[in-house]
């Protein structure tokens, strides 16, 4: 990217800014589709790093070229995405059978949804963080402003009111 160019995106042109994401789209995206092997993926993956280059473009140095810098972004989206998954994955291994009902999109979950959407907000937004998307207690709570403690024992208490109302339910 020229001086000139990016000197104008971080006064603020947003002109100038939205050419440079155009055209860098389609050489992003071609590389998270080789990245990925998954279009979707590749497309969510894409999208998530243009989002996070508009809000970090304050960031960039001329120090590596510009598509080197997104290429390093869009990868650490992707191997942040495995992580999460594994850590999920390990987590519904890990306590498979301990309840009976699983928080997957796999399986629909419909009742456990419906049980879960009456669960105050309070509770099902960490548990949901926690059991659906893999985050540390530590992220949770940064993400919605409270200590990592606070954020587990909700996640607990939260789950002692969902396992009551399945059983309930039965």
């Amino acid at each position: 990217m020229e001086e000139e160019v990016l000197n104008k995106i971080k006064q603020g042109d947003q002109h100038a800014l939205a050419e440079v994401l155009k055209d860098h789209y389609e050489f992003l995206f071609k590389y998270t589709v080789q990245l990925t092997g998954n279009k979707e993926m590749a497309k969510d993956i894409t999208q998530e790093t243009m989002v996070k280059v508009i809000h970090s473009i304050h960031k960039y140095e001329k120090r590596a070229k510009f598509s080197t810098w997104m290429i390093q972004i869009a990868t650490n989206i992707f191997l942040d995405m495995k992580r999460k998954e594994k850590r999920r994955k390990q987590y519904l291994k890990e306590n498979e059978g301990s309840f009976d009902y699983k928080l997957t999109i796999e399986n629909g979950w419909s009742e456990t949804l419906e049980v879960l959407s009456s669960l105050e907000d309070s509770y099902r937004i960490p548990i949901l963080l926690k059991h659906l998307y893999g985050y540390e207690y530590k992220e949770i709570g940064e993400m919605i402003g409270l200590k990592a403690g606070t954020v587990k024992s909700r996640v607990h208490y939260g789950l002692e009111l969902l396992r009551k109302e399945m059983e309930a339910d039965e």
